[in-house]
């Protein structure tokens, strides 16, 4: 288990996209990482863009990103609700200033911009939301998956098998 002892914050709220939320989660865990779904309210369920339900384990008021090693911004419609919350912005920015792993596929990079973090990075997300990542000062590639240092992005559903394989690679080279 290469991500043994590692713990990952994985924000969710309404309309994630199903399988951007639920692949890495399950990729994560095993691997052997603890990764806790967090939201607005601890317990809540939050539905995804097809449907499928994820409960939460805790509320953003009750994790201290600095108990984590990576943090996972899911795509779908979320990523928009989510950039609202101060404590998300201050996740991402806290993940970023200590150089810990950020994962984020598809509209994910919204969260990133409003975290104002990508000044000067490389990166891809679905098509239709790169202007707002260059226009945030990113380099956007259409590439299935890119890394910069800590930060993994990927584009939408297809590249999963992708996106974890890189991520897992980056968060073994991050951990502590």
């Amino acid at each position: 288990m290469r991500l043994q002892n590692q713990k990952v914050i994985a924000l969710v709220d309404h309309d994630f996209e199903d399988l951007e939320l639920w692949y890495p989660v399950h990729r994560l865990r095993e691997e052997g990482a603890r990764v806790d779904l967090v939201g607005q309210a601890a317990n809540q369920k939050y539905i995804g863009k097809y449907g499928v339900p994820a409960e939460s384990d805790y509320a953003f008021s009750e994790v201290n990103p600095e108990d984590y090693d990576a943090i996972l911004v899911p795509g779908g419609w979320a990523p928009d609700k989510l950039r609202r919350f101060p404590e998300v912005i201050s996740f991402v920015k806290h993940m970023n200033d200590h150089k810990k792993p950020i994962g984020q596929i598809c509209h994910a990079g919204w969260v990133l911009i409003s975290a104002n973090i990508l000044e000067g990075k490389t990166v891809t997300s679905t098509p239709g939301i790169k202007d707002d990542m260059t226009n945030a000062g990113a380099t956007w590639v259409n590439e299935p998956v890119v890394s910069d240092g800590h930060l993994v992005s990927s584009r939408r559903p297809p590249d999963l098998p992708d996106y974890l394989r890189e991520l897992i690679k980056v968060m073994e080279e991050y951990s502590r």
